[in-house]
């Protein structure tokens, strides 16, 4: 039996088919992504959910996306910058990672900002962006934003209590650090400019222990509270806002009431609006087929972090594919990467405005309850949302990057 010479020995032999490079010895070798996760602390639940999302995603795969092998090598952030920055330096310099997906808090991005131009090794976030310069000005080609920023949906909600509750007076509450400040920012200015007024602004700390002596501070002559919060602290907070009793409507970030969360309260989520990328009662055939997976693996409702997670894994594929999976060309990968787009997906469409930043739908939702189960039911969609929401892009860059004090607070008593 005669064998045929395999291409290497052809490559060696100088006979490869014309086409046929060093490259494509490569394509035996796999992808290397690094996934920056939170194992430990207060955001902890949130990083499990991530992990559900682009586990989830590679099974769906095989371990396989646009044909080439994937090696996921996974690094517990702590939930802290320091943490994050270490974690993100041992993947790129010890692991060897050719792209990172997460990590899951904005401050964590922030951090590592820097580090990931310096390493040009590309970075696909799939939670919320910074407002700041990180996610505003296309200053790092390297960072790439399958989701929106935190003020994103905030800008949505802000106006559409304003515009369609018809409340005039808000109290705001949220989490003492980046992802708090710039969501409670993003509903301050757009509920303000709508001809609201934000009243009070509270900032507990991230790791707060017992929300009473907050919550016994909020206002109760308003016609709303808006309560950013990450992580379980939506949880706390909701079930004392219910026992002290307090009237007015409250109305979340996405993370307030996220699915994720929702099994673990009750009746005091009941009510609660909130705005977000993604709801796991979004009907269309992507979403139903990705929740019933989620479900049937993992036996829990997606939400914000899995649905985001497995949308950057869904960025990452369709990158590679624009490049044949040659991630190898490292300037061709990464234009990619700017130029991938979906057209559906548990999310629904997503593309990147001219500064990088995703573009795509805001559902605005209302917790109830539903065969014995609480849910995020969506009331209205808004489509093809960019982080300017309603305001002109040159004007919009030029104010302040949204911030514990940004927007300056005119109303507040």
């Amino acid at each position: 039996m005669q064998r045929r010479p395999s291409l290497l020995a052809l490559a060696v032999l100088g006979l490869a088919p014309l086409g046929w490079h060093a490259s494509a010895l490569a394509q035996g070798e796999p992808l290397r992504v690094g996934f920056l996760t939170v194992r430990t602390g207060p955001l902890a639940a949130g990083g499990r959910q991530m992990e559900q999302g682009i586990q989830l995603l590679l099974k769906e795969r095989g371990n396989m996306l646009a044909g080439r092998k994937v090696e996921l090598v996974i690094a517990d952030t702590g939930g802290n910058p320091a943490g994050a920055k270490t974690k993100t330096q041992e993947l790129v310099e010890k692991e060897k990672v050719a792209v990172i997906i997460g990590p899951l808090a904005t401050f964590e991005a922030i951090a590592i900002d820097d580090y990931i131009l310096h390493a040009k090794v590309p970075l696909i976030t799939p939670t919320s962006a910074a407002q700041n310069d990180l996610a505003q000005q296309k200053k790092n080609e390297y960072v790439i934003h399958a989701v929106g920023t935190a003020a994103q949906p905030t800008h949505v909600l802000g106006q559409w209590a304003a515009k369609k509750l018809g409340m005039k007076r808000i109290a705001l509450i949220a989490d003492d650090f980046a992802y708090g400040h710039e969501g409670a920012a993003g509903f301050f200015k757009a509920f303000e400019d709508n001809g609201g007024k934000g009243v009070q602004r509270l900032w507990p700390p991230l790791n707060v222990a017992d929300y009473g002596n907050y919550i016994s501070q909020l206002k109760q002559n308003v016609d709303g509270v808006y309560a950013g919060f990450a992580g379980t602290n939506g949880v706390r907070f909701l079930k004392q806002y219910k026992e002290y009793q307090l009237k007015p409507t409250v109305l979340g970030n996405p993370t307030a009431v996220d699915e994720g969360i929702l099994a673990l309260m009750g009746d005091e989520a009941l009510g609660v609006y909130s705005a977000s990328w993604y709801s796991a009662a979004i009907d269309t055939p992507d979403n139903r087929r990705f929740v019933d997976a989620v479900r049937g693996e993992y036996k829990v409702t997606p939400g914000f972090y899995t649905a985001g997670t497995y949308t950057a894994s869904l960025w990452l594929e369709a990158a590679l594919k624009l490049v044949n999976g040659r991630f190898e060309d490292k300037p061709a990968f990464v234009r990619a990467l700017h130029q991938a787009k979906l057209a559906s997906g548990p999310m629904g469409p997503i593309h990147l405005d001219e500064y990088g930043k995703p573009v795509l739908n805001i559902y605005v939702r209302k917790v109830e309850r539903k065969d014995g189960q609480l849910v995020n039911t969506i009331v209205e969609t808004f489509p093809e949302v960019s982080q300017f929401w309603t305001y002109e892009p040159k004007a919009f860059l030029a104010m302040p990057a949204y911030s514990r004090e940004s927007p300056a607070a005119r109303n507040l008593e």
